[in-house]
């Protein structure tokens, strides 16, 4: 009797670390249901694109990724198509107008139906689109076996409303999992071995705050009464769990708490990922942030003093409507000061459906470009500078594997969220923690070796 070959299927991801989850959880949903992983869209029986809807070019680069695998398909008609994510939720119909021929399209409140509605693709149906929220609890369980980190979800959806953004659109109004849950999950994580967790939210520093979730626990033993410090405690207690992260911050949960937090626990990483967007307070507001230059000074203070060295990355929004040289000035000085180790630097443009949509743009492509780019050059130089600094220090790494760029290197992350690379050694294996002594830095990365006796 003939094996029965499995119906594989291949995702593309962009966007978000949200995404990367999102990705994670209906693949091992698709798996759950005899779908195999193909690494090669080309050899797919079907081709899934998690599309991401914040900034346009991510819009135009996944339309023209969906058209691209359309127009193939007179080379491989049995392949099905369809996109899931942010731009579906969206677009909606649009983007079945935009894709002609796109099989179905599913938005992220929506992914838990996503086996039903490749049932009905595969029985005929196309063109299927599926944005309403799923009445499916959110599944914890949907991780991939064999990781040593791991996301775990914690919060959903957004309530700041911020002027340029479409997330509350997208992704709905911000409600958190109850503690004893997520608790539960990152227990379930560890026991399979996972070393590292990184607690997902689009603004995660809310947990909790709208939505009761600590209903029926115990006290915190540290004395912990904010939801997020008092998770990020039942968490660092976990045994066997070695590294904790979030993100994304906001300077309004950098409370004395928090810094309480990145002091006394030890699992807790010294690395925090907390956007800025500008550092003009005009143009602060216009964006509705909800905090000055002062508040958002005051928070890295408040975290630095209380717990040594933390090290920060940020977001930057250059050419935001009406901002003038000389805010964005202020901007650039701002991040010499507080000397951020990465800055993720976008050029404004306007989404449709936001505040600042019906602004004019009055910023030129030339300069939001002039202004990129020299963050970009300021950055490059601050990121090599800093990272010079390594030099001749014994860094903790965790071992995620061997280096992209080198085979005869593995790498890894630094507690403070730096990417390492290494010689091998017998013995090494993914999820080792090793002592690794810099000798090398560049803006990138930090490169050196595993101390002797290490693996030993």
């Amino acid at each position: 009797m003939a094996n029965v070959q499995p119906f594989t299927v291949h995702i593309k991801t962009y966007g978000c670390q949200m995404n990367e989850r999102d990705s994670e959880m209906f693949a091992v949903l698709l798996g759950r249901q005899g779908y195999a992983l193909c690494q090669q869209e080309s050899q797919a029986d079907l081709v899934i694109v998690n599309t991401c809807s914040v900034r346009t070019q991510a819009e135009d680069k996944a339309i023209g990724k969906l058209r691209m695998l359309i127009a193939a398909r007179k080379e491989r008609p049995q392949q099905y198509i369809g996109a899931v994510g942010c731009m579906v939720q969206r677009l909606k119909h649009e983007l079945l107008r935009k894709a002609p021929g796109l099989d179905f399209a599913v938005g992220p409140a929506a992914l838990a139906r996503l086996p039903a509605v490749l049932d009905a693709v595969r029985a005929g149906r196309r063109g299927i689109l599926e944005v309403d929220p799923s009445d499916s609890a959110y599944d914890g369980s949907t991780h991939a076996p064999g990781k040593i980190s791991a996301f775990v979800n914690i919060l959903f959806g957004c309530n700041r409303r911020c002027t340029f953004c479409v997330v509350p659109e997208v992704r709905g109004n911000e409600w958190s999992r109850p503690a004893q849950e997520v608790i539960e999950e990152a227990a379930k994580l560890v026991a399979q071995g996972v070393k590292e967790i990184t607690l997902l939210g689009q603004s995660i520093m809310a947990y909790g705050r709208r939505t009761r979730v600590w209903d029926g626990a115990p006290p915190s033993p540290r004395g912990f009464s904010e939801p997020l410090p008092r998770l990020l405690e039942a968490l660092n207690d976990l045994s066997g769990l070695q590294r904790l992260r979030f993100t994304s911050g906001h300077p309004s949960g950098c409370s004395p708490e928090l810094a309480r937090a990145f002091a006394e626990l030890p699992a807790v990483c010294e690395h925090l990922h907390l956007p800025l967007q500008s550092a003009a307070d005009r143009i602060l507001k216009l964006m509705n942030r909800g905090y000055t230059l002062s508040d958002y000074r005051a928070a890295v203070q408040r975290l630095r003093q209380a717990a040594g060295r933390i090290v920060f990355s940020t977001d930057v929004i250059v050419g935001f409507p009406t901002e003038t040289p000389e805010e964005f000035e202020l901007t650039r000085a701002f991040l010499e000061e507080i000397n951020f180790d990465n800055v993720y630097i976008f050029k404004y443009n306007p989404r449709p459906g936001t505040v600042a949509a019906a602004w004019s743009d009055d910023v030129s492509p030339e300069e939001k470009l002039r202004r990129n780019h020299v963050l970009l050059q300021d950055q490059e130089r601050r990121s090599r500078v800093f990272h010079q600094t390594f030099i001749g220090r014994t860094c903790e790494v965790l071992v995620e594997g061997v280096s992209l760029r080198n085979e005869a290197r593995w790498s890894g992350r630094t507690r403070d969220n730096i990417l390492t690379v290494f010689a091998a050694q017998p013995g090494l294996k993914a999820g080792d923690l090793v002592p690794v002594r810099v000798t090398e830095a560049t803006a990138q990365a930090l490169y050196g070796t595993i101390e002797s006796n290490a693996l030993r």
